[in-house]
């Protein structure tokens, strides 16, 4: 080997990087002690920036493109170097690929849970989950501030950093949304909007940005959970009283179905019994003022003192009045009642007293035959000897 062909190994014509990862942020160009030929190619490829570092100092920065290295093309790595009238010797500086592309694979959780103010459910603890994708908006700003000599700068290095960043976001974000605990499930859209807007605006002095931020889930403690299910149980359920008559008949027809005799059966039978007389109370209690006040007017009390029925509404009235309480209609005395034989007032057959002005109830006599009259009658039944009637209806004596 001549010795223009090993000065010609020791410098640089391409400077280029084919990234073979998916987690690769920034990627040295290994140089190492070779040199960098004034008029070598840089190759900058999509989703991809070129940075010139200069003893630890940022230079000059490409975005995608083919360049040839020149002193017109490197600005401040001239000045850096003292190249004010241009230079063709070789170089040696840093070249950083920074991958500008969108990186999609970041996940996020709580490793503690969040603790807000819920307006329905007073304070509860809160933990989430999620993904972000992020991407690199400004190379220098990131070599400066997190980079700095690392020869391979991946995800994992940074995603601790922004998870923590994350979620001190995120309970600030729930707590200040004022949204309930039930209806975060339709705002996590919305949620995720907010909090990665806010962190973009963050690590915008790190050179990042978070353009896509997803919640994807929201969940509360299993003692919670546990107590949710139950209220939503009883929202399933509806009415309690229904349901209880219903299992009810479960337990009366499981205890018909019970194979065993004996006590076994007494038990059962004993339950059934009980079972079925709070299934009665149940319906009883179910039954509407509406239809009681109809059975009481049809039928009258079972239990209550002696009524008189209606000839024009069929009400059932208490005693024996005059008019009728429901419709005000003319109580006529049927052949059930007798006048009495003071006042006149309708009375029950077989009374002894009036209930209206206490006189005792006793038959007249026929004065010819000793023969009982109806009180009011004006001849005998018997012997058809006139009735001589008193001032208050009984015969003259």
């Amino acid at each position: 080997m001549g010795l223009m062909d090993k000065l010609r190994g020791e410098f640089i014509d391409i400077v280029e990087w084919l990234d073979d990862s998916r987690d690769t942020i920034v990627w040295r160009f290994p140089r190492y002690d070779n040199e960098i030929k004034m008029g070598a190619k840089l190759v900058v490829r999509e989703s991809q920036t070129a940075v010139f570092v200069n003893e630890g100092q940022v230079a000059d920065a490409f975005t995608p493109g083919t360049y040839t290295l020149e002193t017109q093309n490197l600005p401040i790595l001239s000045t850096l170097r003292g190249w004010k009238y241009g230079f063709n010797s070789p170089f040696k500086a840093e070249v950083y690929f920074v991958n500008t592309r969108l990186f999609t694979d970041m996940k996020w959780g709580t490793q503690n849970p969040v603790i807000v103010r819920d307006p329905e459910f007073g304070m509860v603890r809160l933990r989430a989950f999620g993904a972000y994708a992020a991407r690199v908006v400004d190379a220098p700003k990131l070599l400066r501030e997190l980079v700095g000599t690392d020869p391979q700068f991946r995800t994992e290095e940074v995603q601790e950093y922004l998870r923590q960043m994350i979620v001190s976001r995120l309970g600030s974000a729930l707590a200040t949304a004022g949204i309930p605990m039930l209806d975060l499930a339709a705002q996590q859209q919305t949620i995720g909007s907010r909090i990665g807007a806010i962190l973009s605006e963050d690590l915008a002095a790190v050179g990042l940005t978070i353009p896509t931020f997803i919640i994807e889930n929201i969940s509360v403690p299993p003692e919670v959970e546990a107590a949710m299910d139950k209220r939503t149980s009883m929202g399933v359920i509806g009415d309690v009283g229904r349901y209880a008559q219903f299992q009810a008949a479960d337990a009366m027809r499981d205890a018909a179905q019970n194979p065993s005799g004996g006590a076994g059966t007494g038990a059962g039978l004993g339950a059934g019994f009980a079972i079925g007389q709070q299934m009665a109370g149940a319906m009883a209690g179910a039954m509407n003022p509406q239809q009681q006040h109809q059975q009481n007017t049809q039928g009258g009390s079972q239990t209550g003192s002696a009524t008189t029925k209606c000839p024009k509404c069929g009400a059932a009235n208490a005693g024996t009045p005059k008019f009728c309480n429901e419709c005000g209609a003319k109580m006529e005395v049927t052949s059930d009642t007798v006048p009495c034989v003071k006042c006149g007032e309708s009375l029950p057959a077989g009374a002894k007293f009036c209930n209206q002005c206490g006189a005792k109830q006793e038959k007249p006599k026929c004065p010819n035959c000793q023969a009982e009259a109806a009180p009011g009658a004006k001849f005998c039944n018997e012997c058809g000897t006139k009735l001589d009637a008193g001032p208050t209806g009984q015969p003259a004596a």
